[in-house]
């Protein structure tokens, strides 16, 4: 990216001084990086424009390609000299107007100086790891991620590009700094801010602030808690979701963000060497449409996913059930999710229930949904209908056995992302149906109630 297009996205944020990874250093992270703030009103101050016609709703922009009325203009747009900061386009897979308007609402809402918008949550993390590791270099991960990214970090990158991964328990400052490697190849700690699926909360703060003494960028997975948590604001330079489970709600897209420093977003749409760029992830611009009228909703949705969270898992643990939320005052991260959470979001939208055996924690979620119709036995989560997996053989079936007893992943862990379909009173009496059933009888026929 050109030296003019970069200096229009930063403008006005760029610091004086930057660290060896070009990031403000940790005594110019202004006061706004770890205030807690509502996203909701960072969210409401990006308006779009106007449609082409005085509509309310910004037009979309659905060409793959875009005209210039002179031949010249195309010289100096591939120049770099005239770039979408001044409304010059030249292809979507570069960028799109429609999908550059949800990349401002993205950063926006996550405090970060840009971001841009992917087809996926898995394009986003593998487009971030690309372009800050190098053949060779390293990366520090929490031990318990999303399967996928835990398959990109222990398979895929160090056949493919000689980059390896040590994942270690995040919770433990001195692990997470002995792992990193004194010969500067560490460039990247990698970690989910409530993991996938154990619910254990990552100390953003602390976790910077070691990864910052040594010039390694933190790279946050935010895609659990949207809205409640806002890492970037919290001390981390990028922040990546899965725009498929919550911002979109609907469980109808696939889509993912990268959010962090123009300079990052900006060096990966670069036309040689930028990762996004060459590797092509582009959002569909109607998509980007659909996902920027869902978000000014988003902080509605997710108070009451948050909200029934905390009612069930309550409800489930006074029956005696091993119930897992961060909700709870007896988990061990309680009371640090509750110092850096925005306020007025709660605890989080997903649960998760030990039933110890994966034979039944089957035998539960087939009484859930084929006897009650409490929810859906379907992966992903965010979506209004509650959605249930036993985590072990579905969306962490990539870890080894090992890695998953590392990781506190038992074989009857179900984990719940918690709906608002219907009411509340319903759902739960829905639940106790079924958990009656199934302590009556040892086989839980798929018949309903």
């Amino acid at each position: 990216m050109t030296e003019t297009m970069e200096r229009r996205s930063c403008e006005g944020v760029l610091p004086a001084k930057r660290n060896q990874k070009g990031y403000p250093t940790e005594e110019e992270v202004p006061a706004s990086k770890t205030k807690r703030v509502d996203p909701a009103q960072a969210l409401a101050a990006a308006r779009h424009e106007f449609g082409e016609h005085g509509g309310v709703n910004m037009s979309i922009e659905a060409s793959a390609t875009f005209t210039v009325m002179e031949p010249e203009t195309m010289r100096r747009m591939f120049s770099g000299e005239l770039g979408p900061d001044r409304d010059f386009f030249i292809y979507s897979r570069h960028f799109n107007p429609t999908v550059l308007n949800l990349g401002r609402q993205m950063a926006a809402m996550e405090g970060t100086e840009a971001a841009y918008c992917t087809s996926s949550g898995m394009s986003a993390i593998a487009s971030v790891l690309l372009q800050l590791c190098s053949s060779g270099g390293h990366v520090v991960a929490s031990r318990c991620l999303y399967g996928g990214t835990h398959a990109l970090l222990a398979h895929f990158l160090p056949r493919a590009c000689n980059v390896t991964t040590t994942f270690v328990d995040v919770s433990d400052l001195a692990a997470v700094r002995d792992a990193i490697r004194d010969d500067g190849s560490t460039s990247v700690l990698y970690i989910e801010s409530i993991s996938n699926p154990t619910l254990s909360v990552a100390d953003v703060p602390a976790l910077s602030a070691v990864a910052h003494e040594r010039g390694v960028t933190v790279v946050v997975d935010n895609t659990f808690a949207p809205m409640l948590l806002s890492p970037a604001r919290l001390g981390a330079d990028v922040v990546v979701h899965s725009i498929t489970k919550y911002i979109s709600g609907g469980a109808d897209v696939i889509a993912g963000a990268v959010c962090g420093p123009a300079k990052l977003v900006n060096s990966m749409m670069d036309l040689c060497q930028g990762s996004i760029m060459l590797l092509g992830p582009t959002m569909n611009a109607k998509v980007a449409f659909e996902i920027s009228e869902r978000l000014p909703h988003l902080s509605l949705r997710m108070k009451e996913h948050c909200h029934r969270a905390l009612v069930y898992s309550t409800r489930m643990k006074k029956l005696g059930l091993k119930v897992i939320y961060p909700g709870l005052e007896d988990h061990p991260d309680h009371h640090l999710l509750k110092s850096m959470a925005n306020p007025d979001y709660g605890y989080g939208g997903i649960l998760c229930l030990d039933m110890e055996t994966e034979e039944r924690a089957n035998r539960l979620m087939n009484l859930l949904q084929n006897a009650v119709e409490f929810g859906f036995m379907a992966v992903s989560l965010g979506y209004y209908e509650t959605l249930m997996s036993c985590s072990g053989s579905s969306t962490s079936s990539e870890m080894s056995e090992e890695a998953k007893r590392s990781a506190g992943i038992s074989p009857g862990l179900i984990r719940m992302s918690v709906g608002y379909s219907g009411t509340l009173e319903q759902r739960w009496g829905q639940f106790e149906k079924a958990l009656n059933r199934l302590q009556d009888s040892p086989t839980a026929l798929n018949t309903k109630i």
